[in-house]
């Protein structure tokens, strides 16, 4: 996966722009006077959940091994390339539920009418545009940010290396 939803948990205000964001980019109407109104209602990909008085964003990790796809029995739940999103082609999925089970971050759901799961596909249209993710790009705090996982990772580094230098400063 070479781009993934990035969470910076402290800067989450639990405001839910983000929920909002993703549920209006895949309801029918794109309008959110529009979408309240729809019938079956849209449905978020990314669910906030708070925890120990901090507001956590939750949505599809688009695991490297997802077990969501190894467990599908009609391949319903996919990848169009190797460092793509993992999809799910509602047309083939059976309603089984397997992949909500196997899921590590409970983060699959039903859609609506009840048949097919859905699931964070990344804004995979937005991005082939050039755009970001809905939730990314409604996040008021940018807490959520769309980042390459080498460049995340060597910001990670930088910035541990940073602060294990200053506690052994500190303990001069």
């Amino acid at each position: 996966m070479s781009k993934i939803i990035a969470c910076r948990i402290e800067r989450c205000l639990g405001c839910r722009s983000c929920e909002i964001a993703c549920a209006l980019v895949h309801s029918q109407s794109k309008n959110i006077q529009e979408a309240v109104l729809e019938t079956p209602r849209p449905k978020r990909r990314v669910s906030v959940e708070g925890t120990d008085g901090r507001a956590v964003p939750l949505q599809c990790r688009h695991c490297e091994n997802a077990p969501c796809v190894v467990v599908c029995p009609t391949e319903a739940i996919h990848r169009k390339s190797e460092s793509g999103p993992v999809l799910i082609d509602g047309d083939r999925c059976i309603g089984c539920k397997l992949c909500m089970v196997v899921c590590p971050f409970g983060v699959i759901d039903t859609a609506p009418g009840g048949r097919a799961v859905v699931k964070c596909d990344q804004c995979a249209e937005r991005v082939e545009a050039g755009g970001v993710p809905a939730c990314v790009a409604a996040c008021l705090t940018h807490a959520l940010e769309f980042v390459d996982v080498d460049e995340h990772n060597k910001k990670k580094r930088k910035a541990a290396a940073k602060r294990i230098q200053a506690e052994a400063e500190a303990k001069k």
